[in-house]
């Protein structure tokens, strides 16, 4: 992977609706198109948003031994996940840092790993080095793959007319393989919002073809296509992490708000023993959700204190607008994790007083489980 920003196949969609394009994890994206970050938001919220995800990386796995890597480098129990189902996980160095999260997707003859595009490399090498000597054949996708998203209350009607598959028949974490708009697709029931909605893994070369057909066909109810700005604060909403801000390395699943996926009671898994041995010693720090109580933005690195000393840092955090106030996730000691904990961020010079509030900090989303 060169230092030169990569394109999604919808660079050129992007730029002729206006999108403000960045740097994002090695990819030039749009962080947001001439309707702006709260438009897109409210969007998404009320009607739906379609967002390009394409810069994620798609790792294949088959072979007699594919069940049995996938269990071996990843927290989660892959065996509990059935064909047309997907599975939230991470995966963990021998000292239990998390190299990177994760949806894992079980297919009838293959597993797919669906990676962080920022950890594309460092992923890939982690699965070649633990697949040796394995009976599995392995394979970077990603290249190959575009994703869409398309997000939001009206995300079923949307769809429901240009795919040869009834969207209500996938449900919450489950994926069929269709079509939808004449374009061959994985239809995924996941997604970053906590509202209902899909992912779409298609051909690369399809990308322009069928994100045009689901603009044109959701219009008339409100579809607009949505940048990483929304997305940011869509998800911060509902408490979703973001490696790199809050899941790193340097921290376990259960520093990380993750031990419900992490299995330590049904078998072996890279890092399971370090994580085991921090279990039973006692967790140093945790990731928590915090509301801010007066007026104020809580951005990432901000001290978060307590009892006149520093007790953390905001890892992620922004102004709701759903909700019209400061929310963030935040890395604290233990013992100031608790819910209804009252803490204060430091903005500018200026303790704003905050309460731990474990998230979603917005509930009303029409995700179905």
């Amino acid at each position: 992977m060169s230092g030169e920003l990569q394109m999604t196949p919808l660079h050129a969609e992007h730029v002729a609706l206006g999108g403000k394009m960045v740097p994002f994890a090695g990819f030039e994206m749009p962080v947001q198109y001439s309707t702006g970050i709260t438009a897109e938001h409210r969007a998404v919220r009320e009607a739906a948003g379609l967002f390009d995800v394409s810069h994620m990386g798609e790792f294949e796995i088959r072979g007699p031994e594919a069940e049995a890597l996938v269990q071996k480098i990843t927290v989660n129990d892959v065996t509990r996940v059935e064909v047309g189902q997907a599975q939230y996980s991470a995966m963990t160095l021998a000292d239990g840092g998390i190299i990177d999260d994760l949806i894992v997707y079980r297919f009838a003859d293959r597993f797919m790993l669906v990676v962080n595009a920022s950890n594309r490399a460092k992923d890939w090498a982690w699965v070649t080095k633990h697949a040796g000597g394995m009976e599995v054949e392995i394979a970077d996708r990603s290249d190959e793959y575009a994703l869409l998203a398309l997000q939001g209350p009206a995300a079923r009607e949307i769809l429901r007319p240009l795919s040869s598959v009834d969207p209500d028949s996938v449900g919450y974490y489950r994926f069929s393989e269709g079509r939808v708009a004449g374009v061959d697709a994985v239809i995924s029931g996941t997604g970053y919002t906590g509202e209902d909605g899909f992912e779409l893994y298609i051909a690369a070369g399809d990308a322009s073809e069928l994100w045009a057909a689901l603009l044109e066909a959701g219009a008339p109810v409100g579809l607009i296509p949505a940048g990483l700005g929304a997305r940011d604060s869509l998800r911060l909403e509902v408490g979703y992490a973001l490696y790199g801000n809050d899941l790193d390395e340097e921290h376990t699943p259960l520093e990380s708000a993750l031990g419900w996926i992490t299995r330590l009671d049904s078998g072996d898994f890279v890092g399971r023993d370090a994580i085991a041995r921090q279990k039973e010693a006692g967790v140093p720090t945790r990731l928590v959700g915090l509301r801010l109580e007066a007026r104020g933005f809580p951005r990432p690195g901000y001290p978060v204190v307590a009892e006149g000393r520093p007790v953390g840092r905001v890892t992620s955090g922004t102004v709701s607008p759903s909700l019209g106030e400061g929310i963030a996730l935040a890395r604290v000691e233990a013992g100031f994790h608790t819910a209804g904990t009252a803490l204060a961020v430091e903005i500018r010079g200026k303790e704003v007083p905050a309460v731990v509030q474990r998230p979603p900090f917005y509930a009303e989303g029409s995700i179905r489980r």
